[in-house]
């Protein structure tokens, strides 16, 4: 298993539309960096933000994946989100990603973000998998973190297999197949 570089990912985000809307080159200069990196891509924010902090109602009410209260938080869009010290936000991609069968994902944080002590949590994305990519942002500072939509948010490293799995994300039918939007937990 090896991660790929930066024309294999530029090749199978045009040839199996792995990555749509593509940004073949990595965009800086006054913005959190996104688009086609050496061996990844970095991630955009999308306007579309659900916000946990005590303003929200999310507390003292309880966050449960296996009966998840969609009334728990509260919805926010636009460029911007000052996130409050201890609380989190679910976002989503700008980018609608398809997983070849072969490859698994990996994704990190970018560290423009983490110098200024915010967490970000992408999940791996699994063979077959497609959809919008929901992306937990968590302040666990004393202080607010600003956030920019449609900037870079996290980078995605693709990794080949030796050889395809046997069961893929789409074989099994998995939960979060086909993700529109931000996919709140499911069991």
């Amino acid at each position: 298993m090896g991660v790929k570089p930066d024309h294999w990912i530029r090749r199978m985000a045009i040839e199996a539309r792995m990555i749509e809307p593509f940004e073949a080159r990595l965009i800086g200069g006054g913005v959190v960096s996104f688009g086609l990196s050496s061996y990844g891509y970095d991630l955009r924010l999308s306007e579309e933000f659900r916000v946990f902090d005590a303003e929200s109602g999310a507390l003292p009410g309880i966050l449960d994946p296996k009966s998840f209260d969609p009334s728990l938080g509260r919805e926010h869009r636009g460029s911007i989100l000052d996130l409050p010290p201890g609380s989190h936000a679910l976002g989503r991609s700008i980018e609608y990603l398809r997983i070849p069968r072969g490859v698994v994902t990996v994704g990190f944080g970018k560290s423009t973000y983490s110098r200024c002590g915010l967490l970000v949590s992408v999940t791996p994305f699994e063979p077959e998998w497609e959809g919008h990519v929901t992306i937990a942002i968590l302040n666990p500072g004393r202080r607010p973190v600003r956030v920019y939509a449609n900037e870079g948010i996290a980078q995605i490293l693709f990794l080949e297999a030796d050889e395809p799995c046997e069961v893929s994300y789409a074989d099994r039918k998995g939960k979060y197949q086909a993700t529109q939007g931000i996919a709140p937990p499911k069991v």
